[in-house]
């Protein structure tokens, strides 16, 4: 499972990898933790690899260390980011548009 840690600005500036779970930097260790009550179901899945990304490939290294100390062993991160991402040819899409909400 691919995790986004980017800026809700960077999806929009540079679009996304399709598929990926947007999960803000700041917020990720409240979603990652089931004691937390921000925590998200898609890190409840135990046989699940989760491959971080940011823009350039520092915080998401920082981040799957960080996920390694609290427990999530299969955490990995993409050397280089969504950069390198993009460069290697990887599909990029536009970030989905979240449906306007009724008056």
């Amino acid at each position: 499972q691919f995790i986004d840690i980017r800026d809700v600005r960077e999806l929009d500036r540079e679009g996304v990898i399709p598929g990926a779970f947007h999960a803000p930097r700041g917020m990720l260790e409240f979603w990652v933790d089931p004691e937390s009550p921000y925590h998200k179901p898609v890190f409840a899945r135990p046989d699940t690899r989760y491959v971080l990304f940011c823009a350039a490939g520092w915080r998401s290294a920082l981040a799957t260390k960080t996920l390694q100390e609290m427990g999530l062993e299969n955490v990995a991160h993409v050397e280089g980011g969504f950069d390198a991402w993009k460069k290697g040819g990887g599909p990029v899409a536009e970030k989905p548009q979240k449906p306007a909400k009724p008056a």
